[in-house]
């Protein structure tokens, strides 16, 4: 089925300023290289691509006044993801561990010198960064909002597929992540269409955050 890439993105209405959009332009064509594919709705995407503007439509929806680096993080917070796979690395705890890390590096490294390139100055571009790698979460903002993002995006297009692999963990998988969420991010996942047996899950999820005090 043909499709549009300008179509997807929905935030048309948005006044952004001319380098902003350059910034936009460059993450989407960079994240549309990405081999792997992900069809929603009939329609198959460029997974990467896919995700950065789904993230991006949730950190508008999160925070209608968000900062400049914070819009320019959730367009490029995965960028080139496919370029650094899991397999690559030992398949242990620690194997993933370094992989996270040297992951959210690239992405970092990635996004700052698309960022020079458009002439973007230190301060912003290390803004941007910090949110990328996601430092001072529950004490930043922005990067708060961010974590928000990233579990309602997972939530709203992976969970169900997700969950069904993995019914022995999920529960405290889900833990883990709403964990990092707040109660601003808690409800808007609260209001996402689930499966009954998906629901049932993150009730219970959120249940064991209650009898922990988290």
């Amino acid at each position: 089925m043909a499709f549009s890439f300008k179509n997807l993105y929905l935030g048309k209405t948005i006044d952004m300023s001319e380098k902003l959009q350059q910034a936009f332009e460059r993450f989407d064509a960079y994240n549309k290289n990405d081999p792997n594919r992900f069809t929603w709705k009939g329609q198959d995407y460029p997974q990467e691509y896919f995700l950065a503007l789904k993230l991006h439509e949730w950190v508008r929806k999160l925070d209608p006044q968000a900062s400049q680096q914070l819009l320019l993080a959730s367009r490029s917070q995965h960028i080139g993801r496919w370029e650094s796979p899991r397999k690559n690395y030992p398949m242990d705890r620690s194997g993933y561990l370094l992989w996270r890390k040297e992951l959210a590096q690239h992405h970092a490294t990635t996004a700052g010198k698309i960022l020079r390139e458009l002439g973007y100055d230190e301060t912003t571009m290390l803004a941007t960064q910090q949110i990328i790698l996601k430092r001072k979460i529950k004490v930043e903002a922005d990067v708060q909002t961010m974590e928000n993002a990233l579990c309602l995006v997972f939530l709203q297009f992976q969970y169900a597929d997700f969950f069904p692999k993995h019914e022995d963990k999920i529960v405290d998988i889900l833990r883990k992540s709403l964990l990092k969420m707040d109660a601003h991010g808690h409800q808007f996942a609260l209001q996402l269409p689930y499966s009954e047996a998906g629901l049932a899950h993150i009730q219970a999820a959120l249940a064991l955050l209650a009898a922990k005090g988290q």
